[in-house]
């Protein structure tokens, strides 16, 4: 009976540490919302080949009142206003200048918009009227060549941060293409600091914080302009650890700055959007999987208009997503009360 009695009290213990151990895990990982999520304003598009239709849409941009989203399988730029009513495209598949080769994620600056094409290894740069400039780099696994640009942010003096898909790195040229410089090493992944696994996506901040979202890593790491690594977040200690939690990621594809500074990142097979503080605090999340009102089939670009709205690129479904900022029970409560106030 006081052997039995022991065993009990002995398993009795173990558990509770476990539970323990369970629960300082959880409180040290999976952080809690500190904001509520967006709320869901409308959708457009659908599949097709037509205007204001897509096939596999993969990146999407905003600038004032207009947004624009790379058509991937159309092989084109669809443009849209804020309401997602139809206003142009152009492009079409190919491999000359002004055509596409799957286009991926896009970016604004300096009034033109930049393409990373996929399928032609390289970053096309286009007039926002639909005119093609220039085209910068090549297939290949040396300086200024690339294999599949998932992404690429500019930088206020025209040079580029382009994350190269294949080849498992960062490079940092001029804004006539010429090498500057790379982080991460060529064909080789890794999960360290500055190490990358199919980076997807890079945003830079006004402060000239650049951004990745290091996909198959499942993480985002954040580097100054000189490319000095410094944090990174998702996951348990943001070693490639995936899953559907708060804070973690299941192959991040595309990250945006807000106008507050805040950092969105389109959480792919997690089929949501996330929210995050410069330094990698979760804010909030939102979206499910599904094809209803504020459901994604694979969440894969994200664009935050000046006013705040966030756009989302919703892959398997064909569409576009607005979303706008929830209003605060303590802003409505202020407002009210002025209101009030002003009767």
């Amino acid at each position: 009976m006081i052997k039995r009695r022991t065993i009990l009290r002995i398993a009795g213990g173990v558990a509770a540490a476990l539970l323990v151990l369970v629960v300082a895990g959880w409180l040290a990982f999976v952080p809690s919302a500190e904001e509520p999520p967006y709320v869901f304003v409308k959708a457009w598009g659908g599949p097709g080949s037509g205007p204001g239709r897509f096939n596999d849409p993969t990146g999407i941009a905003v600038t004032g009142n207009t947004v624009f989203v790379a058509d991937s399988r159309n092989g084109r730029i669809q443009v849209f206003d804020l309401d997602g009513n139809f206003k142009r495209l152009f492009g079409r598949p190919g491999k000359a200048l002004g055509e596409l080769g799957r286009p991926m994620n896009i970016t604004i600056a300096g009034g033109e918009l930049y393409v990373a094409e996929y399928f032609n290894d390289r970053v096309q740069v286009f007039a926002l009227d639909g005119r093609p400039l220039r085209a910068i780099g090549s297939a290949g696994a040396g300086p200024s060549q690339f294999k599949a640009p998932g992404g690429v942010a500019v930088a206020p003096n025209g040079d580029l941060y382009v994350t190269d898909f294949y080849n498992h790195r960062v490079q940092h040229l001029k804004a006539d293409g010429s090498f500057v410089g790379q982080w991460g090493t060529t064909g080789k992944t890794g999960a360290g600091a500055g190490e990358f696994i199919y980076p997807t996506d890079a945003a830079l901040a006004a402060d000239g914080t650049l951004y990745v979202a290091d996909g198959y890593a499942d993480r985002i790491q954040a580097f100054d302009g000189n490319g000095k690594f410094l944090r990174k977040w998702g996951g348990p200690l943001a070693m490639n650890i995936f899953g559907p939690f708060q804070g973690w990621f299941a192959v991040p594809t595309a990250v945006a700055i807000g106008p507050q500074g805040n950092v969105f990142v389109a959480d792919f097979y997690n089929d949501r959007v996330q929210k995050f503080t410069p330094d990698g605090t979760f804010l909030t999340a939102f979206g499910s999987k599904g094809d209803g009102p504020g459901q994604f089939g694979h969440a894969m670009s994200v664009a935050v208009a000046a006013d705040g709205s966030v756009f989302v690129v919703d892959f398997q479904n064909n569409r576009i997503q607005k979303w706008r900022p929830p209003i605060r029970a303590d802003l409505a409560t202020s407002a009210t009360s002025k209101k009030q106030g002003s009767q």
